[in-house]
């Protein structure tokens, strides 16, 4: 039996393991966890890069730099034994595979470095997003087409290709090489398309792509990838018969990026039991039995006690100050509302916006609410970067009547101890631009009601008032002033005067935030892909 060969430029299964850059890789290594749960037959493939994604360092003033610490295979994966070679720059590149196993699924790493491999060709799996774009063009043309030539080695049948975004295109035309139709491609290939951001669609020169790709290429590429240079996804979108993308209003926004071609929507998930922190998940144990193997069961989350609900929301926050505090020095509050922000730092997710106003937040929150702050800015993003200073500057203008903490060096790790520890979610993309936001999905797991623009996922699980609250109306148009004075209202007229109703009143909205999470699992993700994947058997 053939199986489903699943492409991805990062994937994030443990902190330590910093082959992830943000919400792509971590979405990856859930959906490789959820395949394993369903028992699919699905194979990964993505690339090892052995100086990482960049460790964060911030100094007092907020100003990132990066270093790059060696990953030694040995301490995750195991050696298959296997090896590839491509021709490449009138050379061969090699690649050693090694093995990632998750219950009956494997996730195969390309590993560059090599002894047969010239200094330039072993340094190509160096970062993830790192170099130029002859770099990452290389790094493209090794995931898709030795990609499938590892997995073919590797004694795997492929019987359909799920390409998670552009960096993964190359496979395709491999398959067309080694015999499969265009109708045959076409039927057995899936593009998922999570980039609302134009900026985010790799694209190469034309002139490029045909000295590395040389007979792969074929000949209606241009037509295909574009005129002007080699657009990787509309190139992906234009060879995949099947078309996702990772929510309702994202598949909308995608509809018209791709024009022509029709996007089904299957909002993302995330694993629930990577993401449901211990307290969380000894009080589902206990009155939620079975949640484990059958997440719709979160549903029922009415069944918990206020007392019991209580007290694990209250060793989640413990533990979260606890952190910060180690971390930061800053002491938390237990008394007060503690707002959590963590996420890439890209400049359309306006991390600063509910510093517009600082006069207006202190006047509202002032010895009530407490922040929290994570993530990371691209090495090159210097927007995302003056963000994070942005954040620095705010929290020393209110630190006598507001407490605000920013972790460094942003992880899963971090992630889970923030999306437990909070008590409220927050996230203000320009909308339409955030294509889902898992990380207010895992808030949500954990009983944390979610206060975002009703972007993303947000308008498909949103009741205003009962699992969380909506910012603004469903504007189109970038206009902060209008959408931080959204959320300054909501915070000062529903949020606070929610939360000092007290626990009975918190730990109904907590429950409804629970019930909402049965919606967004890993599990009901996988499901909705596998109506894909069966078709793949069959075509």
């Amino acid at each position: 039996m053939g199986i489903v060969g699943y492409f991805t430029a990062e994937v994030g299964f443990e902190s330590s393991l910093h082959t992830y850059s943000g919400g792509l890789g971590v979405l990856a290594g859930d959906h490789i966890k959820s395949a394993a749960d369903a028992g699919l037959n699905l194979a990964a493939i993505t690339l090892l890069y052995r100086e990482g994604y960049g460790r964060q360092h911030l100094d007092d003033a907020g100003n990132q730099t990066e270093t790059y610490g060696e990953i030694d295979p040995d301490e995750y994966l195991s050696d298959t034994g296997v090896e590839i070679s491509l021709p490449l720059d009138g050379g061969i590149l090699h690649s050693k595979v090694w093995l990632y196993r998750i219950k009956g699924v494997s996730t195969y790493f390309l590993d560059t470095r090599h002894p047969g491999n010239s200094p330039e060709h072993a340094s190509l799996g160096n970062r993830l997003y790192g170099g130029d774009d002859s770099t990452r063009l290389r790094q493209e043309y090794l995931l898709g087409v030795g990609g499938v030539r590892a997995l073919q080695k590797l004694g795997h049948e492929i019987s359909g290709l799920h390409l998670n975004e552009g960096h993964c295109t190359f496979a395709m035309l491999e398959m067309l090489r080694q015999g499969w139709s265009r109708e045959e491609l076409s039927n057995r290939s899936l593009f998922t398309t999570h980039t609302p951001v134009p900026a985010g669609h790799d694209r190469f020169a034309w002139q490029d792509v045909e000295d590395i790709l040389q007979d792969l290429l074929p000949d209606d590429y241009i037509q295909l990838g574009g005129e002007d240079c080699c657009s990787m996804s509309h190139l992906g979108i234009a060879l995949a018969g099947n078309v996702n993308a990772v929510s309702n209003l994202n598949a909308w926004v995608a509809s018209s990026m791709f024009e022509g071609t029709h996007i089904e929507p299957i909002t993302n998930g995330v694993h629930h039991i990577t993401w449901t922190s211990l307290p969380l998940a000894q009080i589902y144990d206990k009155y939620l039995s079975g949640w484990r193997d059958d997440p719709t069961i979160l549903a029922h989350a009415g069944k918990i006690p206020d007392e019991s609900l209580i007290s694990a929301r209250s060793e989640a926050r413990s533990v979260l100050r606890e952190l910060v505090y180690a971390s930061t020095g800053i002491k938390m509050e237990a008394s007060r509302l503690t707002i959590g922000f963590a996420r890439r730092f890209a400049t359309y997710k306006r991390a600063n916006l509910i510093f517009s106003n600082l006069e207006r937040l202190c006047a509202i929150g002032g010895g009530k609410i407490q922040f929290v702050f994570a993530g990371k800015a691209h090495p090159r993003d210097e927007g995302g970067k003056q963000l994070i200073r942005d954040i620095f500057a705010g929290a020393e203008q209110v630190a006598d009547e507001i407490p605000v903490a920013f972790l460094e060096d942003y992880s899963m790790a971090t992630g889970l101890a923030m999306t437990a520890g909070v008590d409220i979610w927050l996230n203000n993309p320009v909308r339409p631009m955030e294509a889902s936001g898992t990380s207010g999905m895992k808030a949500a797991m954990n009983g944390v009601p979610n206060c975002s623009i009703l972007d993303g996922w947000w308008p498909e699980a949103c009741e205003h008032g009962v699992n969380g609250w909506g910012v603004g109306e469903s504007e189109e148009d970038r206009d902060d002033n209008r959408d931080a004075e959204a959320l300054y209202s909501v915070l000062e007229n529903e949020v606070l005067p929610t939360w000092e109703e007290g626990d009975e009143r918190w730990a109904h909205m907590m429950r409804a935030a629970i019930c909402t999470s049965a919606r967004f699992t890993g599990a009901r993700m996988i499901s909705d892909y596998r109506r894909f994947y069966d078709s793949f058997k069959g075509a």
